[in-house]
């Protein structure tokens, strides 16, 4: 279905993003995205029952897996969209794959904050190397980067020499993408005897080890890390002090038991749990699936929000590989159209700051391997937005009951 029923246009909403009471948005969401009133049925709540944040609870936490569900029964949206299609600005795929809506609103993703505090300035001419291509990153980051007066370069991912000689050629100073691909850059550019001005960076999508960002110091760039999800946008941003991760206005960060869902105290570990402030699409009550902790103490750059004391691991079995998310489901569904395959696993390893996914495979005894090589590759690029090596194996590398995906990388 192209909308909700009774969607209103965006341009008719008394509802302002980073100023929406939140029982007016339960009662929007309610009243306008199906998914969510069936949502509240099922949990025996009415918009009355939630007034404020302590009465979040009452919601079971949604998750991908539910999202992915419910676009599947109701595309594109799943029912949690309450404006018409219509009325947004893109809409976009990630992996899973799961439909995200971009609203007609400025910094959209509420990373201009993030920007601010990393020391980018207007005027300031930015390379973007974020992913461009159906994924909302690169759109988003653009989309605060403009907000905030920069001069952006849409860069994208690949097309590594052509990037250097247009940082080079513009006076570029800025960079927004991959941690693990501005070192790609910096290496080849270094390579090609290519001086470039980069004095600043933020970086998001995967982790940032400790030796990464002082081999980025030692070349002059001050690095800061973000953190958010391609459904929620910005969840949290370094400031100058780097000491965890400020959480930004437009959203409600909650760390909630991973087996009850029920918030936590300060201080203690437990899932990364969003409620966004935004009237466009139902996401009340989000697991991330990642684990962090809240530090409340006062930062000393003066910004008052609370912080996420960083990245502190998963729950379930979804990673993130090169800054997206690759599920076990995911990589089953791909792997169901080729009978000539009697097992396989994705083992994903760390070089150079760099991740490889390799998908490890036993052919049948009919199968010609190298033909099912070529296949799972392309079928990979196209189901799973990834590109990987695909390799045949020995059935004693894969006993049975092998995990669908395993991770070997270290972040030393």
């Amino acid at each position: 279905m192209g909308k909700a029923k009774g969607a209103h246009k965006i341009g008719e909403s008394k509802i302002v993003n980073n100023k929406i009471p939140l029982n007016a948005l339960i009662t929007h969401f309610y009243e306008k995205a199906p998914a969510f009133r069936q949502r509240m049925e099922r949990a025996g709540v009415v918009p009355a029952d939630l007034n404020s944040v302590d009465d979040l609870y009452k919601l079971p936490i949604l998750r991908k897996d539910d999202l992915i569900d419910l676009q599947r029964k109701e595309p594109p949206f799943g029912g949690m969209l309450a404006v018409e299609v219509a009325d947004l600005r893109r809409v976009f795929q990630s992996p899973g794959p799961i439909n995200e809506p971009g609203p007609k609103k400025a910094d959209s993703g509420r990373w201009a904050a993030a920007l601010d505090a990393a020391g980018f300035k207007p005027g300031q001419i930015v390379m973007n190397a974020f992913g461009y291509h159906m994924t909302p990153a690169g759109s988003s980051l653009e989309n605060s980067l403009e907000t905030i007066g920069c001069v952006v370069i849409p860069g994208g991912v690949g097309n590594q020499d052509q990037q250097i000689q247009m940082m080079a050629s513009f006076g570029v100073t800025g960079y927004v993408g991959l941690p693990s691909y501005l070192k790609a850059l910096l290496d080849r550019a270094e390579k090609a005897g290519q001086p470039l001005q980069l004095r600043r960076a933020f970086v998001l999508a995967e982790p940032l080890p400790a030796s990464l960002r002082h081999e980025l110091n030692d070349r002059h760039i001050a690095v800061f890390q973000g953190y958010g999800t391609a459904e929620c946008g910005n969840l949290g941003f370094e400031c100058r002090e780097i000491d965890g991760w400020h959480i930004p206005e437009g959203v409600i960060v909650q760390i909630c038991d991973i087996n009850t869902g029920l918030p936590l105290q300060d201080g203690v570990t437990g899932e990364v749990v969003a409620t966004l402030l935004s009237d466009h699409y139902a996401i009340i009550r989000f697991g991330v699936g990642d684990l962090s902790s809240v530090n409340a103490a006062p930062c000393r750059c003066g910004l008052t929000s609370k912080r996420l004391n960083g990245w502190q691991g998963r729950i379930g079995d979804a990673i993130k590989v090169r800054g997206m998310f690759l599920h076990p489901r995911q990589l089953a569904e791909m792997m169901s159209r080729f009978d000539e395959v009697a097992a396989y696993q994705a083992v994903v390893t760390r070089s150079g700051h760099r991740d490889e996914l390799e998908l490890r495979v036993i052919p049948t005894a009919n199968a010609e391997a190298d033909l099912l090589v070529q296949k799972i590759s392309a079928a990979a690029r196209q189901a799973l937005k990834f590109n990987l090596s695909v390799a045949p194996v020995d059935k004693t590398l894969l006993p049975p009951k092998s995990p669908i995906i395993r991770d070997e990388r270290s972040w030393d």
